[in-house]
């Protein structure tokens, strides 16, 4: 991060379980800027591995340092028991992202307590997580779907990414290690998009109250990305971003839409109105859209077209249909902007290391009364 340059939003990143650790490292990777990354785990030797800004040992007493064993009654108990621990680290935050890797122990347990603290906290919180593929079995499907019912009702609102819909987009000759590495990816791609959102200057910027104002207390969220060069390159990402082949939503319904166009120097406004053409006449007619334009020359002849829905007044659309441009319908009201790229972590299998290895192209888009025990580790990094 450059010393020089302030953000206005405390943004925090909260991994919670081998997945949502491995979310974490991605960003690290990447080099997300304005962010302040924590993981949270039971296992010691998972958060080893982790250069994290924060790093949070939960269930010292219930699991003596190793995994939670595929339960998330000791995931969550574990959340419980440091809940003042974790609830000092998220102090101050304006928004927090919780991502795990559901259909676990430590990610589907834990995940709902951090997001009840965050927004005790005053922030605002988002869920980013994801179903597990089918192959794993139906216990933890079961598992998965009761963690994510679970984080809804905590967070303000959450975006699921189903791993199986990999299945469609990886060629078949794709390695597992290639794969899980694209699934662990996703949850990345989904939180630095909306990051972005908060934290990258444009010509009209969107900020964090704009955010908060589509997402707050927002239930279920679609996002998506699309990118595209060449002929009808507006057109084309924009069917990216609204038709998202990687999420289990659409945009169809949402009553509140953030839109972002991001485009090199050429950028022209006649792309800009279309692609914003295009997501009003695929949202509902009365849907609240607030805009945001980037002008990135990093992009070259690419342009990025980034969209987060949510305000579904039931259970959002599996697909939306094709996107065309069309006559505008509501106007688009202009607010802060940025850019990203999104594809979702899986929890890998209790004690075993996140997968490894680099050079993949990834498809582009998208309580009980709590009781407090002691001894619970807090490592910050550089101490």
């Amino acid at each position: 991060m450059q010393p020089s340059r302030s953000f206005p939003a405390v943004i925090r990143v909260v991994g919670v379980g081998g997945a949502g650790t491995n979310t974490v490292n991605r960003m690290l990777e990447i080099g997300v800027e304005g962010v302040e990354f924590i993981a949270i785990n039971t296992d010691t030797q998972a958060l080893q591995g982790t250069e994290a800004d924060h790093k949070l040992r939960i269930g010292r007493d219930l699991t003596h340092g190793l995994s939670s064993g595929s339960d998330p009654h000791i995931g969550r108990d574990s959340a419980l028991q440091a809940y003042d621990e974790i609830k000092a680290l998220l102090k101050g935050s304006d928004m927090v992202f919780v991502t795990a890797g559901e259909g676990g122990g430590t990610g589907t347990g834990a995940a709902p307590v951090v997001a009840e603290i965050a927004r005790e906290v005053g922030a605002l919180t988002i869920g980013v997580v994801s179903r597990p593929f089918g192959f794993e079995g139906r216990r933890r499907q079961t598992i998965a779907g009761d963690g994510i019912v679970e984080l809804r009702e905590k967070a303000d609102t959450v975006i699921v990414v189903p791993n199986d819909k990999l299945l469609e987009v990886v060629p078949k000759g794709t390695t597992m290690l290639a794969a899980m590495k694209i699934a662990d990816d996703v949850l990345r791609q989904g939180i630095q998009g909306i990051c972005d959102l908060v934290t990258t200057p444009g010509l009209i910027n969107l900020d964090l109250a704009d955010v908060r104002t589509i997402m707050s207390n927002a239930g279920t969220a679609h996002m998506g990305i699309g990118e595209a060069g060449g002929e009808d390159r507006a057109k084309k990402a924009a069917e990216g971003a609204v038709n998202s082949s990687l999420l289990e939503t659409s945009i169809e319904g949402a009553k509140g839409i953030l839109l972002n166009v991001s485009g090199g120097t050429d950028l022209s406004l006649f792309e800009v109105n279309e692609v914003a053409q295009a997501v009003t006449e695929a949202a509902d007619p009365e849907a609240n859209i607030i805009f945001g334009a980037v002008v990135d020359p990093v992009l070259g002849d690419k342009l990025r077209v980034t969209v987060v829905a949510a305000g579904f007044s039931a259970q959002p659309g599996s697909r939306a249909g094709e996107v065309a441009a069309a006559p505008a319908g509501e106007p688009v009201t202009g607010g802060a902007g940025a850019s990203v790229s999104a594809v979702a972590g899986t929890e890998p299998a209790e004690g075993q290391p996140s997968p490894a290895g680099d050079g993949i192209d990834l498809p582009s888009f998208v309580l009980p009364k709590r009781s407090v025990l002691d001894k619970t580790e807090v490592t910050d990094k550089g101490k």
